[in-house]
């Protein structure tokens, strides 16, 4: 199959995870593409390719003794912000000007200019009603293609290491990652946006979620009663910097951005992601959560409201940056692909974050593709051949 093809197949399984779920993977469903991936692999001589109890995919391809052991890594689920359900995907070439995904919808260069360096391009795009979930099922195939056509042509290359990880949308990816028989010396995660693109440097993350406890009284009657918990999350919420938004900010520049709200008179909870490169002001920004919330119970004579602060993952570059060969190599093969690399921060979460901590350097690979998590993603099938090539530069010029 060519990548364009397994693409087309793999995002008409629905695989969205739950961050709501205790269970891994957080959806049945995952498990299904999990399934398909595993009868691929072993149809293409992946003898021991097989699935989990917990739904993560592993395979190998043997290569030449004296290179080392290489992991190429994707993850299966596509996230909860958009539905990915009956994904109705085509491609089509792309000759300038608005591409109408439906009666009502367009994927327009007004709205995503960088759609017009892709004239002459062919482009997978959605029908405007879901996700098209390139995110991450362009990395499996990209991965799988490349795997396929090494086996073919023969060429001296590295042994591959393929793993298929459930969650990574709800930042669970890497939890249950079996790292210890993986084996590689080193890995990339094959989940980047447009083509050129490598990060080794990710935001230090943490989630925020705050309830805050009212006293409802009939309004009729509620002077000096009613203490409403909608109108204190909103108090809390403008306590907040507002050119500190996602919205707001780039680069490295962090932010903490609200994620859900719901709630009545009684009880309402707010729930938060923040984000930042750096340590030190993420630590900050955690601290601004906890001064808002220690002004308003100071401010309201009790604790009205409660916060529980987690950290989930940290900025992957102080573990890369002992072994910065990971990325020169990266880089060296995507050149030889005629791709011109750039290296720039992951404004997002990756498995390679826990991974590096872990012991397994784990920078980040482009996939070619953009508008993640929406209904005008989209990606070009000659950038999904680019990163092919790349995969099999890394794992050929191993063998050197």
């Amino acid at each position: 199959m060519t990548v364009e093809e397994r693409l087309l197949k793999y995002v008409t399984y629905d695989t969205m995870s739950d961050e709501n779920s205790d269970t891994c993977p957080s959806t049945e469903k995952q498990k299904r593409l999990s399934e398909a991936l595993v009868e691929e692999m072993r149809a293409m001589g992946i003898a021991d390719a097989y699935m989990d109890a917990d739904g993560y995919v592993y395979g190998t391809v043997p290569g030449a003794a004296n290179a080392p052991v290489i992991g190429m890594i994707a993850h299966v689920d596509t996230s909860p912000a958009c539905t990915g359900e009956n994904v109705k995907a085509r491609i089509v070439e792309y000759c300038g000007g608005d591409i109408a995904l439906n009666e009502t919808t367009v994927l327009s260069p007004k709205e995503f200019p960088h759609l017009e360096q892709q004239i002459g391009k062919h482009l997978v795009v959605t029908d405007g009603t879901t996700l098209l979930g390139a995110d991450d099922k362009a990395g499996i195939a990209e991965i799988l293609t490349a795997a396929e056509e090494l086996m073919k042509e023969g060429t001296p290359h590295a042994t591959m290491r393929i793993g298929f990880t459930p969650d990574e949308e709800i930042g669970r990816g890497a939890d249950r990652f079996n790292l210890k028989d993986f084996g590689a010396q080193y890995a990339y995660t094959i989940d980047g946006g447009l083509a050129g693109e490598m990060e080794y440097e990710c935001f230090n993350a943490a989630s925020a979620v705050l309830t805050f406890k009212g006293r409802s009284v009939h309004p009729g009657t509620a002077k000096n009663g009613m203490i409403n918990s909608q109108l204190l999350a909103m108090e809390f919420n403008a306590l907040l910097p507002v050119h500190e938004r996602p919205e707001c900010t780039e680069g490295y520049e962090g932010f903490a951005h609200l994620c859900e709200m719901r709630g009545d008179e009684e009880k309402s909870v707010l729930k938060y992601i923040i984000r930042d490169h750096d340590r030190a002001k993420f630590e900050a920004r955690k601290d601004v959560f906890r001064k808002a919330v220690a002004f308003l119970n100071e401010r309201y004579g009790e604790e009205r409201v409660e916060l529980a602060l987690k950290d989930t993952y940290y900025n992957m570059a102080e573990a890369i940056r002992p072994h910065m060969y990971v990325v020169d190599e990266a880089v060296r093969a995507m050149e030889q692909a005629g791709v011109t690399p750039r290296i720039v921060p992951i404004r997002g979460g990756t498995d390679g974050s826990k991974l590096s901590y872990e012991g397994l350097p784990c920078p980040n690979i482009f996939t070619g593709g953009e508008n993640f998590h929406g209904r005008f993603e989209y990606i070009p099938v000659e950038d999904m051949e680019a990163c092919v090539r790349t995969i099999k530069n890394i794992l050929t010029n191993a063998a050197k």
